[in-house]
Order: structure tokens, then sequence, then C-alpha cells
């Protein structure tokens, strides 16, 4: 086959990476002739053509923390500029990340390379005048939230709206059927989900670890589920969980959701997995623990009220959030025997959550947003 068009992929997280390789594969589907190259992750580096440098895996996060790595992102950004100048991809598309993506877009620009971005960064929550930035260094944003579109016309950018890409990954909802005869006696399904990211996981797993463990002594027969990545290692959880966990607690590595959307309520870490738990409307309470240096400066720029996704579609609390200090096992063993003992409450929290599914438009994304690109190339 001929060698066609060249794209240049870029992707900083794990999520991300998922989102990139999806919409590599439609590109790919649509036009088997595009020659990808791509920074990213394990998903992008197993459906591109030609990989650069594996940024998903080390969990660059916060403010702080990507100051340790300014050598290694100069480079990264002089190596960038060499594969545009020699290869003169027909386009660079970046994929969420902002820190990182943000430079390359600046380098796209200066070598006349057109840019797209595709799950543009929600810098309608803090720093808005990004989006400005983003307005003069993008051909099209492709956002995720159906309110984007208007925020950015306003401020310059193109941006469209096709769909949350999450949806693309997602299984439909199964019912759920919270009428329970006893609570106290009932095998109820608590899963735990402290993150992708080393520096999350380190503060968040020994929390959740040990309100399941509180959980069990009012709710005896419950079963707890810590969700990891494909790539943990099970003994570094048990490490940090200072014991070898008791038989009702389990390990899962999936990737399809499936034994995800069978909990009848999660722990999860503030992120994309609140948003998908919410597609899978499944009831969850949400924690929020940072460096204490970069929580200080989220607060400082942070605009929308809440810190989880689900919250800021819904425009109100449907979720509890426990930020820093209030992310302690008392507050989130309170939550769970509070919601394990009413399930009426987790019942109204289900159904609410399906609406907010309803709200962010059909499978497809992918496919619609590399048509899209293709088209206008």
């Amino acid at each position: 086959m001929t060698k066609g068009k060249t794209l240049f992929i870029s992707a900083g997280d794990v999520s991300g990476d998922i989102h990139a390789a999806n919409l590599t594969r439609a590109l790919k589907q649509l036009d088997p002739s595009l020659w990808i190259i791509a920074i990213g992750g394990p998903e992008l580096k197993s459906c591109a053509d030609e990989f650069v440098a594996d940024l998903a895996s080390q969990g660059i996060t916060g403010f702080v923390e990507p100051l340790k790595k300014l050598p290694q992102f100069a480079r990264l950004i002089k190596q960038v500029r060499q594969i545009f100048q020699t290869q003169r991809p027909a386009a660079f598309i970046a994929v969420d990340f902002y820190g990182l993506n943000h430079q390359f877009l600046k380098v796209a620009k200066e070598e006349n390379i057109p840019a797209y971005y595709y799950v543009a960064p929600q810098v309608w929550a803090s720093r808005q005048y990004r989006a400005k930035r983003l307005a003069a260094l993008t051909k099209k944003m492709y956002v995720i939230y159906p309110f984007e579109p208007a925020f950015h016309k306003q401020r310059g950018g193109n941006a469209v709206f096709l769909g949350n890409p999450l949806l693309d990954n997602m299984p439909t909802p199964q019912p759920k059927n919270f009428d329970v005869q006893d609570p106290q006696t009932h095998a109820w399904k608590l899963g735990l989900l402290p993150g992708s990211r080393a520096t999350e996981i380190n503060r968040l797993a020994p929390v959740f670890y040990q309100t399941f463990k509180e959980v069990c002594k009012q709710f005896p027969n419950t079963q707890g589920y810590i969700f990891l990545l494909p790539t943990a290692n099970e003994e570094d959880f048990i490490k940090l969980f200072g014991e070898r966990p008791p038989q009702n607690f389990h390990f899962v590595k999936e990737t399809d959701y499936k034994l995800r959307s069978q909990m009848d309520f999660l722990l999860a870490c503030s992120g994309t997995a609140t948003l998908e738990n919410a597609l899978l409307g499944v009831p969850m309470l949400v924690a929020y623990k940072m460096f204490y240096p970069t929580y200080l400066i989220a607060r400082a720029v942070i605009k929308v009220p809440y810190i989880s996704l689900v919250n800021i579609l819904a425009g109100k609390a449907l979720v509890k959030e426990f930020i820093q200090g209030q992310a302690n096992v008392t507050t989130c063993t309170h939550e769970v025997q509070d919601l394990f003992s009413h399930p009426q409450k987790l019942a109204a929290m289900h159904a609410e959550l399906l609406k907010l599914r309803a709200s962010l438009g059909q499978p497809g994304v992918a496919k619609r947003a590399a048509t899209d690109i293709l088209g206008d190339l």
C-alpha cells in the first residue's frame, strides 16, 4: 500500500492515551494509507506506525510535580520540531494534557502545520485565559461537554461537540435493583477506584481500604473490589494496606467495565473515573487528596464550585465530595453506611446519573471526529 498522509498525534495521560488510540483506529479505518506518528502510552503505541515517547505511563499531574520533568520536556519539544520539519505531517492532533501539548501546538504553528485538539482541556474550569491561546493555535477543537462550544466561541475558538468520547468505551448501563429487604445482611458490592497515578494511589488506596473494613463491621456480607490498571502490581497495594486483605476483598483488572458496572457503590478518586461511573449509572463518593502546595494553587485558580465532573455537569452536589483532610476513613465510612442503610437514596442517585449520561450524546464519537478531520484535510 502506498503511504498516504502523515498525522502526528500526542497524548500525555492514561485516559488521553485511550481516546487517542480510539481516534487513531477510526482514522486508519477510514483511510488505511495514513501514517500515524505518536506520543502517548501503550494503547497508542499498539496502533501507531511510529512511536516517539511514552508520556502517559509517567503519571505527570498537578502544578509543582511537572517542574521536575522540564529537561525531558525540552528534549521532547526539540524532537517534535525536528519531526515537523523533516516529515511535514498534514496535521498535528493534540489529545487532552494541556501542559506539553500546548508547547507542541506552538511549534506546529511556527512550522505551519494545521492543528486540532481532540478532547480539548477543560479551560472553562480554571485558567480561562488559556481558551484564547487555544483559539489562536488550533484550526478546530473537539470538546466533550455540550456547553463548551459557546464558551470557546466567545473567546474566538472554533469548537464542536460530537459527543463525549468516553461513550465509545462504555457499555450500556445495567438496570439496578436497590429494593433490598434487609440492608444489614445484604451482600453489598463496594468498589474502590484510588486512581491511575502513583501519587493518587498512595494517598487514597489506604483510606479506601480502611473504609471498606469499617463498612464491613456494620454490613458484614459486603464484598470489596479494588479496580487496578492492567499493569499494576497487587503486592504494591498489599504493602500500602499494611496487610493481606480478607477473603471478601478482591483485586480486579478489567478493561470492559463489566464488573465495575455491577457495583452498588464506588469510592472514587476525582477525575475521569467519576464520569465513567456516572455513565455506568453507579452511585459514588468522590475523594480528592493532593500534594498540599498543588492543592493551594488549584484552589486559587479553579472557577467552578465542584471538583467532580459529575457535580459540575449536574450543576448540583449530586455526589458527596471529600477534599484533602476531609477525605478520611471516618467521613467516607459514614457516607457509605448511610447510603447502605437507606437504599432509596442509592436508587435516586442511580436515576440522576442515568439522566446525566443522556446529555452527553451517543457512542461513535471517535469515528465522527476522524471523519471530520479527514474531511477538513
